[in-house]
């Protein structure tokens, strides 16, 4: 009887260049991770090594992400450093992107990058404004969004919805003014009913209006 051979298993398809890239950024001094989601490199970073990776990832042309086109604050309340900084990257040259994590809380501050990517101090600005989260070596650290005497970051979870302040215009005083927020509601009675069914006197509705009334008197 001659020998029966197994058919061989199909080779496993190459790496896609996402892939690639995935694995070249994950063997980057101070990346602790990478993973791909609906076709998205994400590496987690080390916030002590972030400038050092973010100088390699700009000047390295296996790399070359020349642009950093955002940079925002993700709040997570209960762990322990609360907050998420994400960095969105792109490389023109090789027409990729990427987005780096470095985590931290409202006390740990955050390597700057505007060294690297001048256009990053707006960025940072607005998370310092709209979360409180700190860069260090940021020479013009000062809020973006909202005004200069804002108390708090509007964007963080526990933030009352309705602020501390609000603002108006005082017509006797002719000036702007900051008042403690004040909310007040009439009292009102709800009848709590459909507005289909409440509604019994529009044009052609009187043929359902005069049996459902009945009903309502019986």
């Amino acid at each position: 009887m001659g020998e029966t051979t197994q058919a061989e298993a199909p080779p496993p398809p190459p790496p896609t260049p996402l892939e690639l890239l995935g694995q070249a950024v994950a063997a980057l001094p101070g990346v602790k991770g990478t993973s791909i989601h609906v076709e998205e490199l994400t590496a987690h970073a080390d916030r002590d090594s972030l400038i050092a990776l973010m100088t390699t990832l700009r000047d390295d042309p296996r790399f070359a992400f020349e642009q950093v086109m955002d940079i925002c604050g993700v709040d997570w309340p209960e762990r322990e450093e609360r907050f998420d900084v994400v960095y969105n990257l792109l490389s023109v040259s090789n027409n990729q992107r990427l987005r780096v994590i470095v985590t931290t809380d409202d006390v740990k501050p955050v390597p700057s990058v505007h060294g690297i990517w001048p256009v990053a101090t707006w960025w940072e600005r607005e998370a310092w404004d709209l979360y409180g989260i700190i860069f260090s070596g940021q020479p013009d650290l000062r809020r973006i969004l909202t005004d200069y005497g804002f108390e708090g970051h509007p964007l963080r979870k526990d933030f009352p919805l309705t602020g501390y302040v609000e603002v108006r215009y005082d017509e006797d005083r002719k000036q702007v003014v900051y008042e403690p927020v004040k909310l007040t509601q009439d009292f009102r009675t709800f009848d709590f009913l459909s507005p289909w069914e409440a509604m019994t006197t529009l044009p052609g509705d009187e043929k359902v209006a005069v049996p459902r009334r009945a009903a309502q008197k019986g």
